[in-house]
């Protein structure tokens, strides 16, 4: 039986269900190319959406998502040139790697040749304290570089640590109470006093070992030698007025948020000063009696371990220097020249210091 081909012509092609689903094929293609090119204008911000939403993100963070750099913060420098104060109570930080850099919460504000230094290292022992080694001298020298240059003096700290400085010129400079003020109205403030005549007899002690040629200490005391009159202009004797320095932070911070520290029981009892400050600071007690010895040729307590290390710590040789001999008749007119000052200084402070 033999074969033949069939035939179609090309009416019945176009007529039949191949030119159905070729037409149904040709809609389904331009509806496709349609949706295509209307997508072309509103999804080619998607990406763009995609990653400021991202950035967002990142920023909350204190970064950006793709300098990897943290947002830039605030112009307080611009603020400052202007000499307009900060909002009272910013406490602003950025985040940079592990912790971020804060404003410190608590500062040690004076006084110098009180025992400052030592304070500071004694403090840094504590976990939950991060401190600035040197004197930042923001509030009376560096004013005007403005929060942002000063909060990045700071070392970084985690959640529930402490940040910290001390300059002890801030104590005598007027207009630092305001100033930290500005800044924080809960900044708590540190003093370390000392009896006023031996403080000025170490400041003496230090200057002289910076300037041999000085005049002595007897003739700096007095305007006038024979009247007696002390020269209170020469900063060695200012210095240790404390209660007139005292009433100048009483402006703008309440006695409670002041904490006076002694300098001498910070030697004879430098663990218990101590637990006075963690008290004050709100940490626990810490840093205890096995974190100290003392050291018989300095005269002054030593670290066992400082911050970091497992060795023992002193403080460096300009600490503990060995003062002149000073006339005892210039000594005790000192005394009775300061003793009204102390008098009063107790009476602010609620503390007999014990220095007459």
């Amino acid at each position: 039986m033999e074969y033949s081909p069939v035939r179609l012509s090309p009416h019945a092609f176009w007529s039949g269900p191949a030119k159905k689903k070729l037409v149904l094929l040709s809609i389904m293609f331009l509806v496709w190319v349609y949706m295509l090119y209307s997508c072309v204008g509103s999804c080619s911000t998607v990406p763009g959406l995609l990653v400021d939403s991202s950035r967002a993100r990142q920023r909350e963070a204190g970064g950006d998502l793709l300098t990897n750099e943290p947002e830039p913060e605030p112009d307080w420098d611009r603020d400052q040139r202007e000499q307009r104060a900060p909002e009272p109570g910013t406490m602003s930080s950025f985040s940079n790697g592990s912790g971020s850099k804060k404003l410190p919460q608590a500062i040690i504000i004076g006084v110098k040749k009180g025992g400052t230094r030592a304070l500071l290292e004694f403090l840094r022992v504590h976990p939950d304290i991060r401190a600035v080694g040197a004197e930042p001298h923001f509030f009376d020298r560096n004013y005007e570089n403005g929060l942002d240059w000063y909060r990045d003096l700071m070392p970084k700290t985690l959640e529930g640590q402490i940040t910290m400085e001390k300059t002890p010129s801030y104590f005598v400079t007027r207009e630092a109470p305001a100033r930290i003020s500005a800044m924080s109205r809960d900044t708590k403030l540190i003093v370390v006093v000392r009896d006023p005549v031996t403080r000025a007899i170490s400041d003496y002690t230090q200057t002289l070992s910076k300037k041999p040629d000085i005049p002595s200490f007897e003739s700096l005391t007095f305007k006038n030698r024979t009247t007696g009159l002390i020269d209170t202009s020469w900063s060695a004797i200012q210095i240790g007025i404390y209660a007139k320095h005292l009433d100048n932070w009483l402006q703008y911070f309440p006695m409670e948020q002041i904490l006076f520290v002694s300098g001498e029981r910070l030697i004879s009892d430098p663990a218990g000063e101590l637990g006075r400050v963690q008290d004050f600071l709100g940490l626990k007690r810490i840093i205890t009696d096995k974190h100290f010895y003392f050291n018989q040729t300095k005269g002054f307590p030593c670290l066992k371990k400082a911050e970091g290390s497992s060795k023992p710590h002193c403080l460096g040789k300009t600490k503990g220097r060995t003062h002149p001999n000073i006339d005892p008749e210039v000594v005790q007119r000192l005394r009775d020249f300061y003793r009204p000052f102390n008098m009063k200084f107790y009476q602010m402070t609620g503390h007999h210091f014990g220095w007459d």
